[in-house]
């Protein structure tokens, strides 16, 4: 039984991009294991509370996230 844990900054997904993210992943793991898996596999998406995420040695938060993403 495959269990994939994914943590995001909280605020930083919408609940329509964390069921996506969850439905690719099991998509994935599918392929590669076969259609039967796809009952068995856990996906579980954590999210972390804002400023407790810290990236080259400073906390990150969602805001600064949301700015690189709407930056690309």
């Amino acid at each position: 039984m495959p269990l994939v844990t994914i943590k995001g900054i909280e605020g930083v997904f919408t609940d329509q991009q964390k069921a996506e993210v969850i439905q690719k992943v099991t998509d994935t793991i599918v392929s590669v294991e076969g259609e039967n898996m796809r009952a068995l596999t856990w996906v579980i998406f954590e999210e972390v509370k804002n400023g407790d995420w810290g990236i080259a040695g400073k906390p990150m938060t969602a805001q600064e996230i949301l700015k690189l993403q709407a930056d690309q």
